[in-house]
């Protein structure tokens, strides 16, 4: 379908109806977000990564966090290493030098994940996430500093926890992140 140049009322071939798409990684910082296309010049979105270790928003960034009698290194760790009932598995997961360690851990073992991990997995993410929140009060303040925005995490492979290369991914963790921000806001009476 041909775009129409409404100031014009001409069509122009070349160019496709709707909006510009995106593709490629883009760096994650609050500060530098994009235009939601659905509501241009009103709001943006918050774009996050959640492997960009340097974002503290990230499942990937150091933030240590203490949850089910450990401290895990990254909520990351935190999340791979629930996926195993199996002690050593989890304290394997738990040692790794990097987040993307602890992930590959968990992918070698994946025979192994738990029957019922499916079921569970966005709420041990939004366990990881809130305590990250409440135990470091840097993260905390930038997750709330997004305002109202619409957070978004641009895994353009990840249809899941990502928005997905077209963005009609599920954006699963950047809906845990609001999740996480309203709660927080709630508990701080705002």
């Amino acid at each position: 379908m041909l775009k129409t140049d409404f100031s014009t009322g001409t069509q122009n071939p070349y160019q496709a109806e709707g909006p510009p798409r995106r593709f490629g990684p883009t760096r994650s910082n609050p500060s530098r977000s994009e235009p939601n296309s659905s509501n241009r010049g009103q709001q943006t979105d918050v774009r996050v990564s959640m492997t960009d270790a340097t974002d503290p928003l990230a499942s990937f960034s150091e933030h240590a966090v203490s949850l089910d009698e450990a401290d895990w290194p990254s909520v990351e760790h935190y999340f791979q290493g629930m996926k195993f009932e199996a002690p050593e598995l989890r304290e394997l997961i738990r040692a790794a030098a990097h987040p993307a360690d602890a992930r590959k851990l968990a992918k070698k073992h994946r025979r192994r994940i738990r029957a019922d991990w499916k079921r569970i997995e966005q709420t041990v993410m939004t366990r990881g996430v809130y305590v990250k929140c409440r135990s470091h009060t840097d993260v905390a303040e930038q997750l709330l500093a997004t305002d109202d925005r619409r957070i978004v995490e641009t895994s353009q492979y990840d249809y899941q926890w990502g928005c997905g290369r077209d963005g009609r991914g599920n954006n699963a963790y950047g809906n845990i992140l609001m999740a996480v921000r309203a709660k927080l806001r709630e508990q701080s009476g705002g």
